[in-house]
C-alpha cells in the first residue's frame, strides 16, 4: 500500500483553451462527471493512504466540489501554490504529508495501470523513483526514456526531433518515489521532474527505474483526445472505477429526462438529468448528453459529447465534436470539431 498520492492538477492547457478558462483541465467532465473524480476513484481502488491535490490555476473551482472529499470515501488535502511551481516544485509545495513511499499522476492521465504490480516492482528494484513507460508511436512530443536491460534508466530525451529518437518508450506522467528524492527539488522554485530532478538523479547514481506496460493511456490534453477518451469509456475499451458496470449496449438516461417515443437511440449513450429530446431526433452512440441539454426535433448526433446546458437546434447534425457553448446549430448544419 502507497501511504500517499499527489495529484498534479495542472492549468488551462494551451491545447484545449477556451474549454478550460474557467474551470482547471481536471474538472473537465467525462461521462458527465469531472475527470479528476474519474482519477480519485482510480486510487481509492488501491487503497491509497491518502490523496494530496497540488493545485496552482483556479484552485478554488476544485476545493469547492470535492471539500474534504467525505463525499468520496476518501480523505484529501491540498497544497495550493501561490505561483505555479512546475511537476517537482508542486510535489515538494506537498512535502509535509509525504512521509514514506509515495506515487505523483499527472492530473490530465487516464490510465489502466495496475498500480500495485508498479509498486511491487519500485520495490523490488529498490528504486528511490519509478517511472511508468508507455509505447507511443510517435514519440516527438513526448518525454522519451531509454533503458538498460534490468529497466534501470539510462537517458531521457524531451521532445527528440525525429532523428534523435533511440525509442517508443515514454514517461506516461506517473511515478512512484521515495521522501527523500525531494532534497534535491529547491524550495518555492520553479522545478520539473523531467528536466530537473529526475536528470540530476542520474548524475548522482541514484536508482532510476522504467515500469513499462502496455495498458490503456491517454493524455486528455486535446479536443480530440478528450472525445476519445468519452468514447472509449462508453465502447467499454477501458474501464472507470467511477462508473463500473458500463457496457457497450446500454443506454443510460437519468429518470428526469424527457424523450419524445418517436425519437431513435443507438447506444453507447449516457443522458443527463433535465434534457428534452424532441421527437425525430436520432442519436447513434457513443454520444454523451450533460444534464439540462434540449436537443430540438429532428436534429441527430452521432460520437458527440454535449457539456451541461446545450441547446441544439432542430434540423442540426452534429457528428465527431464536443459542444460547451449554450447554443449551437440550424437547419442542416453539420457540425464536426475533431478527428480523433
Amino acid at each position: 500500500m502507497l501511504s500517499a498520492a499527489v495529484i498534479l492538477v495542472g492549468g488551462q492547457g494551451t491545447r484545449l483553451r477556451p474549454l478550460t478558462y474557467q474551470l482547471p483541465k481536471p474538472m473537465i467532465p467525462v461521462l458527465n462527471r469531472p475527470f479528476l473524480e474519474h482519477t480519485l476513484a482510480y486510487l481509492k481502488n488501491y487503497e491509497v493512504g491518502s490523496t494530496i491535490l497540488a493545485l496552482s490555476y483556479l484552485p478554488e473551482a476544485i476545493q469547492s466540489h470535492l471539500g474534504d472529499g467525505a463525499n468520496l470515501g476518501m480523505p484529501l488535502n491540498y497544497a495550493v501554490e501561490a505561483k505555479a511551481l512546475g511537476t517537482a516544485g508542486a510535489v515538494k509545495n506537498a512535502e509535509s504529508y509525504l512521509e514514506s513511499t509515495f506515487a505523483v499522476l499527472n492530473g490530465d492521465i487516464f490510465t489502466d495501470l495496475d498500480l500495485g504490480d508498479m509498486l511491487t516492482f519500485h520495490r523490488r528494484k529498490r528504486a528511490k523513483a519509478t517511472i511508468a513507460l508507455t509505447w507511443v508511436d510517435n514519440p516527438c512530443a513526448f518525454g522519451v526514456v531509454e533503458t538498460e536491460g534490468d529497466g534501470r534508466v539510462r537517458r531521457f530525451t524531451e521532445k527528440p526531433s525525429p532523428d534523435r529518437v533511440t525509442t517508443n518508450w515514454i514517461n506516461a506522467g506517473i511515478y512512484i518515489l521515495e521522501p527523500e528524492v525531494l532534497r534535491h527539488v529547491p524550495e518555492a522554485s520553479h522545478y520539473m521532474f523531467e528536466r530537473g530532478l529526475f536528470p540530476r538523479l542520474l548524475e548522482l547514481d541514484e536508482p532510476v527505474y522504467g515500469y513499462p506496460f502496455s495498458g490503456y493511456w491517454l493524455d486528455m490534453g486535446t479536443p480530440e483526445k478528450y472525445l476519445r477518451l468519452n468514447c472509449d469509456l462508453l465502447s467499454v475499451k477501458v474501464a472507470s472505477h467511477l462508473i463500473p458496470g458500463l457496457s457497450q449496449d446500454g443506454i443510460y438516461c437519468e429518470a428526469d429526462a424527457t424523450i419524445h417515443p418517436s425519437a431513435s437511440i443507438a447506444s453507447p449513450v449516457v443522458i443527463g438529468g433535465g434534457c428534452r429530446i424532441d421527437q425525430g431526433v436520432q442519436i447513434k452512440g457513443p454520444v454523451v448528453i450533460g444534464a439540462g441539454c434540449h436537443i430540438g426535433e429532428g436534429a441527430s448526433l452521432e460520437r458527440a459529447v454535449l457539456w451541461t446546458g446545450v441547446s441544439v437546434k432542430a434540423g442540426s447534425c452534429l457528428k465527431q465534436c464536443l459542444v460547451n457553448r449554450s447554443e449551437i446549430g440550424g437547419k442542416e448544419q453539420i457540425i464536426d470539431f475533431s478527428h480523433p
